[in-house]
């Protein structure tokens, strides 16, 4: 496994959809493992592959965030099949560091794709991991949470962002 650069706000990655993924392979697995490493490097709890440039359809995730636990989901494909009720929390991304809101989500999801063996998965979630899979899926369709609040909040939040790539870039 190995660390991938996180890939943030502007680069044009994070603004497409990602493609299908044909067959769940050595190539896709080995690109999973290295998800799984950098999203746990980067104490996020989940990832989505273009994220790291990959512009696939698979997403890792762990709320709890205990490198390599049983808790590890993986989920090439991810379709939502079914949804109900809606709550609003804060949400933060590794492709926007430091940068926070309030954003709205379905309260449960459920979910459905393959597995890292290529497996059929379904199951629902609710809490943290149906936020986390929302917005991971997000990533796989162009979208990032900083879309889904109004324009102002979104100017706002922008002008947070440029302050704090330039510190980014400075460290670099």
């Amino acid at each position: 496994m190995a660390l991938k650069t996180i890939r943030y706000l502007g680069d044009p990655v994070l603004k497409r959809r990602a493609a299908e993924v044909e067959t769940v392979d050595d190539e896709v697995r080995t690109l999973i493992g290295d998800m799984l490493e950098t999203m746990y490097e980067g104490a996020g709890i989940g990832l989505a592959a273009p994220q790291v440039g990959a512009p696939v359809r698979v997403i890792v995730l762990d709320g709890d965030n205990e490198r390599y636990s049983e808790k590890s989901i993986v989920i090439v494909n991810p379709e939502i099949t079914w949804h109900q009720g809606e709550v609003e929390e804060e949400e933060g991304c590794l492709s926007i560091p430091e940068i926070r809101e309030r954003v709205k989500r379905w309260a449960e999801v459920k979910v459905m794709g393959l597995d890292a063996e290529g497996q059929e998965i379904e199951f629902k979630a609710a809490g943290l991991l149906s936020r986390a899979i929302q917005h991971e899926i997000d990533h796989l369709n162009g979208i990032l949470f900083i879309d889904r609040v109004s324009s102002l909040k979104r100017d706002l939040l922008l002008s947070q962002w440029r302050k704090v790539k330039k510190e980014l870039v400075a460290e670099e």
